[in-house]
């Protein structure tokens, strides 16, 4: 990774969080539980993939519609971001297939 690809890293980076600040307090909320959540247990690729940023776009199509945060993604952010990242491989997957060992592998 060069100097240039960290440097427009964090162009993006402050872009997208100039895009979460601009949106009304409650969504704010929601996004940083959302994020905070997804950094846990989330995809392997969520640093450079279009997770965040579409979450972001989905948030700001609900502000123009005059949508709640509530109404959008329900009142379990934690099942809400489940469904986002089900069919993607997590940090989680790849640990649990790093310790888990077929019976009698180690036998021989």
């Amino acid at each position: 990774m060069s100097i240039q690809d960290i440097i427009e890293g964090k162009k993006q980076w402050r872009a997208h969080v100039a895009r979460v600040k601009a949106l009304p307090p409650d969504y704010q909320i929601v996004y940083k539980e959302m994020q905070k959540y997804l950094f846990k247990v989330g995809p392997i690729s969520l640093p450079h993939g279009p997770l965040l940023p579409g979450i972001v776009d989905f948030f700001e199509e609900g502000v123009t519609a005059g949508k709640g945060v509530v109404e959008l993604i329900g009142t379990d952010v934690a099942a809400f971001c489940d469904d986002l990242v089900k069919d993607s491989p997590t940090y989680a997957d790849v640990h649990q297939a790093s310790i888990s060992v077929e019976p009698g592998a180690d036998e021989k």
